[in-house]
Order: C-alpha cells, then structure tokens, then sequence
C-alpha cells in the first residue's frame, strides 16, 4: 500500500518523531520526551516514560553537520537497548520468572544498579563489533580472496565488488532473521510504529482504524539509514588504494566509519523532510527494504504504537516539525 495523499482539509506535517520496535511494544522520541510502551501478557499496555537527555545540548560545535550524525547513532543504540531491555522486563516468560544464578546474584550484590548501565554499553560494544565483523571485514576478506583468484588489480572494481557483496551479506541476514517468529513480532510491532507516525503526519485522528490504512513504509527508517551507510562506505571506501597490507586497508575502513555515519545521517534527514521526485527516487530502494524488516500489524500493536506516540507530542506541532 502506497502512502495517502496529504488531505488539504486537514493540518499535514512532517514530524520528527521517530522510533523502533522492541518485544510486544514500540519505543517513540519526541523533541522532550522518550515513551516505551510494551503491551504485557493479560493486555495491560504499560508505559516507561523519560526525558530526551542528549550532549548535543551541551556543547554546540556537536551539533554541527556530520558530528551531530555520529553523535546521535551511538546515542541511538544506547537508548534502543535501554528500551529493548525495558520490554524484555515487562514479557512475562512462559515458564514463569526465572530464578538468578549464584553469578547473578554475585553481580547484583557487588553492583547494584550499575549493573544494568554496564550491560547496556556492553551490548552496545558487542553489536558494533558484529556488525563490523559480519558487514566490513567479511566482505572485505571475500574481496580480497577475489582479487587474489582472479588477479583484480583496478581499485575501482574491487571497492564496488566489496560494496556488493556487503549489501547482499546485509539483505541476506535481515531475511533470514526475518524467519524467527519473535523477530516477526518485532517486525510486525515496526509496522505499526511507522503506520502511526504516518497518520499523525498526514493529520489523522489517531486511532487503529485510521493508522492500518498508511503504508507500513517510512523514508526515515533506521533501515534507510543502514542502506545510506552501505552506499556512501562505497564511495568513502574508493578512496582507499588496496596495497599489500590487507591490516592497514581494514584500519583506514575503520577510521573512515564516523565520517561515513555522519554523511548517511545529513542525507537520511534531508529525504526524511523532502517531497523533490529526485529524493523520491534515491528513497525508493530503502523503502523497498523495508518490506523485509516490516510487516502488516494488526490493531492491538497500532494501540500499543500509537500509545507511544501519544506520550511524546508535545500538544503544538511546531515542536514536533522539521
């Protein structure tokens, strides 16, 4: 289904307020607010309700083009897992609560509270490191091997080759884990996030009834953004001469990922706010995608998104715009 048309009859803005899905819920940030709303096994959707906090508003020259983009994905993947680890509390297990092991009882005598704020960055640390293992020195370490069998020498082919192949890695691994059935659920809870911001935005009352009928595609989804990365690495990576020292290859790769997140998250913002048919274009693939890391929810997971979202609009909407 294909986003409605902007009514003329009714107040249309583009928002952002943005999101992800988490287990049985949906996480929403507004300009002053970030609400998680996780609907628990007996029905009950609760709320975990906290102020954006960010550095950007502490020092200034963060908030410049490309830094603010670097800034703002590390603290994106702090407040996601804090938001994941809030659902995974509130999803009762099937076998009941489990109990704490001798370590864990260790850790939470020793740490306390603290606990959590290390399990937090630990995760954080742990998923850049698998995704830099699975979608930078896999596909590099493929093309290498390449280069090799086939005596490649052009540094042109071999970065295009190497792009290739991690798309391709990336659009295989959002597939496969697609197949999980609690990923599906995660999926289906991100459907929903984007229906209720799309209803909002487009001026609708925002109810169940209205949200099911907007495209469960979004041009400012996390997704696009990874599809941005994948591209512009491509680019910045051209610059790279492939030498002898495959170490130092991989360490100018790595020292070149910042810029590369800074870059994706300027272009991500400038198509997320535009309608120019050019930015329609270069969206199309990302949206394309989304069908894989989407599905069609149904309209107890559109309560529980747009609960979320109820809980982070400020009540003007100059606030919540572009």
């Amino acid at each position: 289904m294909e986003n409605k048309k902007c009514n003329t009859t009714k107040e249309c803005h583009l928002t952002s307020i943005g999101g992800q899905a988490v287990m049985e819920g949906v996480m929403m940030r507004g300009p002053k607010e970030i609400a998680t709303a996780v609907r628990k096994s007996d029905g009950e959707i609760i709320v975990d309700k906290r102020p954006v906090s960010s550095i950007l508003n502490k020092f200034k020259f963060l908030k410049l083009p490309i830094i603010r983009g670097v800034i703002s994905f590390f603290e994106s993947m702090i407040v996601g897992v804090k938001c994941l680890m809030f659902s995974a509390e509130q999803v009762d297990l099937e076998d009941g609560e489990e109990q704490m092991t001798k370590f864990e009882k260790w850790l939470d005598d020793k740490l306390g509270d603290k606990i959590k704020d290390i399990v937090i960055y630990f995760a954080v640390f742990v998923s850049l490191i698998f995704s830099i293992g699975l979608f930078m020195l896999l596909p590099h370490g493929i093309s290498s091997l390449v280069k090799w069998a086939f005596k490649l020498e052009a540094p042109i082919v071999l970065n295009l080759l190497e792009g290739v192949i991690r798309i391709t890695i990336f659009i295989l691994y959002i597939g496969l884990v697609g197949r999980m059935k609690d990923i599906r659920r995660v999926f289906e809870y991100h459907g929903a996030e984007h229906k209720s911001i799309a209803c909002y935005e487009h001026g609708d009352e925002l109810t169940p009834e209205n949200a099911k009928k907007y495209s469960r595609l979004h041009p400012r989804c996390g997704t696009n953004f990874l599809l941005v990365v994948m591209f512009i690495s491509i680019i910045s990576f051209s610059v790279i001469p492939w030498g002898s020292n495959p170490f130092l290859r991989i360490l100018y790769r790595l020292l070149l990922l910042p810029f590369v997140a800074g870059i994706s998250y300027e272009i991500i913002k400038i198509m997320g706010r535009s309608n120019n048919k050019l930015v329609k274009i270069l969206t199309k693939p990302g949206l394309m995608l989304q069908y894989l890391t989407t599905r069609e929810p149904d309209e107890e997971q559109l309560e529980v998104a747009i609960c979320a979202l109820k809980n982070v609009m400020t009540g003007n909407k100059d606030d919540d715009k572009w």
